[in-house]
């Protein structure tokens, strides 16, 4: 895991500007830092790295990496390295280094730029082949990396962070006032719907998707994977269960793999305690896991974290939230480093993970990302699974499970009704809830419809990978990211497997849901493994905490704070934010708005 940036093109960099940029990309990479000058007759390549050591931490494995005619500066990891090397040891080539970067970049020399469909794992990188006289970019499949371009025309710029292409370019950019309003009315999930960022002239290199630069300037920008749900009607519910299982546990083992000590993100929910439970209990890992604990009730999450505690007597660390006067402090800091608004809430409590990790010495993290997309997480997952099991003979006893042990929870008035999608199946705008009522806030109107990427004809799976590449886990991964390495700590994520990502989208749908229980197949795949009282929990209550848990509207340090005139208020107008923030009780949907205008109002101060 580390920090990346670079140019193709045809203007001298100055020394004080890659100097500049080496020292924004510490935190990523507090191990070593170095840049490569190509000086082509027609051109100039500038590779710069700096490296958070996980693998093979001697200094032979430091970047940027040459090997034969070929360049690589490389963010990320190929887990499966090992496999690789001893392929290409049978083909006869030699190693220098036990790092998976030599692995990549011989990997390249054998497959050219096939060499991605060899790699499991997450990376952006780029390698330059003087030979061909291009540099190949490319993305893994999930996005778990980011890559920022910023194109001109005498040269390309890229980079692991917008601040990073902000100061090898030299430049200031503007803030796109079209993605600031995206966010404020449409929310988190908008974020991705357009190939916009908060900044113009900055876009960033899609998932699964390769770049290749020739010495003109030329780009070809191609997708190398696409995913797809494509169901094998011959697989038993037993098959699908062994298989999860299986999988989910060699993806683990992978993701293990380092010559640097782990930690692991342990929530009271079945992702990431059953991540904690394989690593304890099959893997024989000793785990050191972090949570963070929020007192309103509707959060905590304290009983079936203790549950996992005991039930794998893994060490803990626990964070209390609280709404002190520093969250305002904290929040300032973050979108500082962010370079754009934090995405939601949920993101401000994981930089306190990420921090507490760091403390304790961790270069690694493992979380539970993706398996609620993967696997249904939501309670919405329940409606739309009633519509894809309607002409089934199990449909009045799913019907009858949900009624007896989901209702209850279910808070959106959407999803109390099982039918919601028999009426309109196309039905999308409970996604940007109350989006009509937060466009009133602007001084100038802003409309922007729901709109999806079609997948599959499954109104469910199409759901699925919809959230999964475009609404929800690609803003986890985006944000997840940053807070890492703010603190220099690398995040794994072992559902964003593509072996298991393969199966579970091979599984028949009338195998997700049944008994009641969402994530059915993980639940019965983590029998004896995952505690009981964790697994056959039906509530959710997500990786999530109230904004009263981290700002006090009583307090007049922080009333000021949100109040002080400032650029948002030629976008926002005041008088509703004082409005929403006398209120003492609003809906849900209200305070992820008032998290978002304070991110806002924060970003647009800078």
């Amino acid at each position: 895991m580390c920090g990346i940036a670079g140019y193709i093109g045809k203007e001298n960099i100055s020394e004080g500007l890659i100097r500049e940029t080496l020292s924004l990309m510490k935190q990523r990479g507090p191990d070593h830092q170095a840049n490569t000058l190509i000086d082509e007759q027609n051109f100039k390549i500038h590779l710069l790295h700096s490296r958070l050591s996980i693998l093979d931490l001697d200094s032979r494995s430091n970047q940027p990496f040459t090997k034969q005619h070929c360049t690589l500066v490389f963010n990320g990891e190929i887990y499966n390295y090992k496999e690789l090397k001893k392929e290409l040891q049978e083909l006869g080539h030699a190693f220098t280094t036990e790092s998976d970067t030599e692995v990549l970049i011989t990997s390249y020399l054998v497959y050219g730029k096939k060499c991605v469909d060899k790699f499991e794992g997450m990376w952006s990188f780029a390698l330059y082949d003087s030979k061909e006289k291009k540099i190949f970019l490319s993305r893994d499949r999930f996005a778990e990396k980011p890559l920022y371009i910023h194109k001109t025309a005498t040269g390309i710029y890229f980079a692991s962070e917008t601040r990073l292409l902000k100061s090898l370019s030299g430049k200031t950019f503007s803030k796109n006032y079209n993605q600031i309003k995206r966010y404020l009315v449409n929310g988190h999930k908008s974020l991705y719907k357009q190939p916009e960022t908060f900044y113009n002239e900055i876009e960033e290199l899609d998932f699964a998707s390769n770049l290749v630069i020739d010495s003109s300037l030329n780009s070809n920008e191609y997708k190398y994977w696409k995913p797809t749900f494509h169901p094998n009607d011959k697989l038993t519910e037993k098959e699908a269960i062994e298989g999860v299982r299986e999988r989910l546990i060699n993806s683990l083992r992978l993701r293990l793999r380092s010559d640097v000590p782990l930690a692991f993100c342990l929530s009271g929910g079945v992702d990431s305690a059953s991540l904690v439970s394989i690593a304890s209990k099959v893997l024989n890992t000793n785990v050191h896991s972090f949570s963070i604990i929020d007192s309103d009730a509707r959060y905590n999450e304290l009983d079936n974290i203790e549950a996992t505690i005991n039930d794998t007597r893994c060490k803990n660390e626990k964070i209390q939230l609280s709404s002190s006067d520093n969250n305002i402090d904290r929040l300032v800091q973050l979108v500082k480093y962010h370079d754009a608004p934090v995405a939601t809430i949920s993101y401000f409590i994981h930089s306190m993970l990420s921090e507490a990790i760091s403390k304790k010495g961790y270069k690694i993290s493992i979380s539970g990302t993706a398996a609620d997309e993967l696997f249904t997480g939501y309670y919405d997952h329940f409606t739309l699974h009633f519509y894809e099991m309607q002409n089934s003979p199990d449909f009045n006893q799913l019907k009858a499970d949900w009624k007896k042990y989901i209702y209850d929870y279910v808070r959106h008035p959407a999803f109390k009704q099982f039918d919601f999608y028999f009426k309109n199946p196309n039905e999308r705008e409970h996604i940007y809830l109350n989006n009509e009522e937060f466009s009133s806030y602007l001084n100038t109107n802003f409309k922007e419809s729901f709109t999806e990427t079609s997948y599959s004809s499954s109104l469910l799976r199409n759901r699925m990978l919809n959230e999964l590449f475009h609404e929800v886990v690609r803003v986890i991964l985006h944000e997840d990211d940053l807070n890492s390495m703010k603190y220099s700590i690398e995040n794994r994520s072992p559902f964003l497997d593509t072996t298991l990502f393969n199966f579970a989208n091979s599984i028949p749908t009338k195998y997700l849901i049944k008994n009641g229980y969402a994530k059915y197949l993980l639940r019965e795949a983590m029998a004896g493994i995952l505690n009981d009282k964790v697994r056959l929990s039906r509530e959710k209550k997500g990786f999530n905490a109230s904004i009263n848990s981290i700002i006090d509207f009583d307090n007049e340090t922080h009333k000021e704070f949100l109040l002080d005139n400032g650029p948002i208020f030629d976008l926002v107008d005041k008088q509703k934010i004082e409005t929403i923030i006398k209120k003492k009780e609003y809906p849900n949907s209200y305070k992820k708005f008032l998290f978002n205008f304070i991110n806002a109002k924060i970003f647009l101060s800078n």
